[in-house]
């Protein structure tokens, strides 16, 4: 990516968020869009010192939210071998649509949360809804019919709606484009851990049966809400707002992360909202072409989360059994998903690390569906590759469309619009495995390899349309990049001087 001589020109950026606008003067970067001349660069000692910091403060913390968020929906599935279905007369139709009522919910309610995230800072908004939904999860263990389980898992959606996008915007803001892949991998990949986590925690829980007169499902769903509502009230206290309010970063710590985001887009700060930009990003090729990606990609790991169990079980596993074996399945994927988003971090390059985890996802689903009728160890290798290939997409598909809109209002609502529409992923996922099609699951895995075909094709297409837009800005004349400019406000990613990530 080039970037072009801050003595030379003085930059017409459309860029940083508005809060970021408000301390400009104080935070070495002037208001009018030009570095203030007393600004010191940072050593490499002094920046790896403060990204580390930073690191320390916010990304441990912002994965351990998404793990809960994760675990809370998705364990709906350890539930249903638990007891859940018979308990309450669910039969298995009404069980595919809770889990696909959850994401219409929290399709509805993405943009309109990342407003509010907006409005209102990360940490109030964060713990408001963490508090909220778990006590929307707490209060399942209640359910008594498939009805209310489905109203139950409808409203938990809407309230789990803004954490997933609102943490993947507020990741953007304090990182450079080049630091953001392996910390969003981090952040995503507690996913997999949620499904390690929830495995063990569920076969530990399911021996409570009986304790108090509640069955184990109605445990784990009491169980796992408690942390929920725990951090939703330390949230509050501990997450920090936005950078250049952030109370534990000294001025000059400040000034180095608000002046290195403003460099990497290339083009810089818009100070006020605008409702144009959050059209023209609605509208944008890019805004649509992403999400349909995104489904692709995204609906066989959520299918794998919520049936991981119940595909287990149908290897000829045990009830209780099966909820252990779910264990080195995700702890398999967390590693790969670190790993694959690691270097497509250190190289700069998203579309061929996703094409090479699709290949991998693939593997895995061939597998499943050539050796349907051996034995367990065969089945439960494809499991492992496909989920492992499944994980090692998805992280990196969301810093690749993060690092392509070029101002933080264009980020912020491109994110909650591709999310929003991609997470139609978890509505068709809920489909995807039915019980006509147990122990074996064909139809389900079968659907899921041709999504990851689409997703491998898709992937390297991308990369291809970047490059070559990339390759004619970068033999555009210093005329040409004038007359494209002259006249045009908020021009974000289509400033002629913008480079795509690809």
């Amino acid at each position: 990516m080039s970037f072009q001589n801050d003595s030379e020109k003085k930059k017409d950026f459309d860029g940083i968020a508005p809060t970021f606008a408000e301390n400009l003067e104080e935070s070495g970067v002037s208001a009018d869009g030009t570095f203030d001349p007393d600004y010191s660069e940072p050593t490499a000692k002094e920046l790896k010192r403060l990204m580390l910091k930073i690191d320390l403060r916010i990304v441990p913390y912002a994965s351990f939210l998404y793990l809960l968020s994760y675990l809370d929906r998705v364990n709906i599935g350890n539930a249903k071998i638990a007891g859940m279905m018979e308990d309450i007369s669910m039969a298995e139709a009404d069980y595919n649509w809770a889990l696909s009522i959850f994401f219409i919910g929290y399709i509805i309610f993405q943009v309109p949360a990342n407003l509010m995230l907006k409005w209102m800072g990360p940490r109030l908004w964060i713990s408001v809804i963490m508090v909220v939904w778990g006590t929307i999860m707490c209060s399942m263990s209640a359910c008594t019919s498939g009805s209310g389980l489905l109203a139950a898992r409808f409203f938990l959606g809407i309230a789990e709606s803004g954490l997933y996008p609102g943490i993947l915007y507020y990741l953007s803001v304090w990182y450079t484009r080049k630091q953001v892949a392996i910390r969003v991998a981090l952040f995503y990949s507690s996913n997999t851990l949620a499904g390690a986590f929830g495995g063990l925690l569920a076969y530990g829980i399911m021996h409570m049966k009986g304790l108090r007169d509640l069955n184990g499902w109605q445990w784990i769903f009491i169980i796992e809400a408690i942390p929920t509502l725990l951090f939703g009230f330390l949230t509050f206290l501990i997450l920090p707002d936005y950078p250049d309010k952030a109370k534990f970063l000294t001025e000059r710590e400040r000034s180095i992360i608000l002046t290195n985001k403003r460099r990497d887009t290339a083009v810089a700060p818009d100070t006020h909202f605008s409702w144009k930009q959050v059209v023209s990003v609605i509208f944008d090729w890019k805004t649509w072409i992403f999400s349909i990606v995104y489904i692709c990609a995204a609906t066989p790991p959520y299918a794998l989360s919520m049936f991981m169990p119940s595909i287990v079980n149908g290897m000829g596993y045990s009830d209780v059994y099966a909820q252990l074996m779910t264990v080195p399945v995700w702890a398999c994927a967390f590693v790969w998903c670190v790993s694959n988003s690691y270097h497509a971090g250190k190289t700069f390059e998203r579309g061929a690390h996703m094409a090479v985890s699709a290949a991998l996802c693939m593997v895995g689903y061939i597998l499943l569906i050539a050796l349907k009728d051996q034995p367990s160890n065969y089945l439960y290798a494809g499991a492992v590759i496909s989920t492992t290939g499944a994980f090692g997409i998805v992280p990196i598909l969301i810093s690749w469309f993060s690092n392509n809109y070029g101002s933080e209002t264009r980020r912020n609502v491109g994110i909650a619009a591709i999310t929003s529409i991609g997470n139609l992923s978890g509505v068709i996922s809920g489909q995807v495995y039915r019980q006509p099609d147990a122990p074996k699951y064909v139809v389900g895995h079968s659907i899921c390899l041709g999504l990851m075909g689409v997703t491998l094709m898709s992937s390297l297409a991308l990369k291809a349309v970047f490059y070559f837009i990339n390759k004619k800005r970068a033999n555009m004349s210093v005329e040409e990049i004038q007359a494209a400019v002259k006249g045009k406000q908020e021009l974000g990613e289509r400033h002629p001087e913008f480079r795509y990530v690809h």
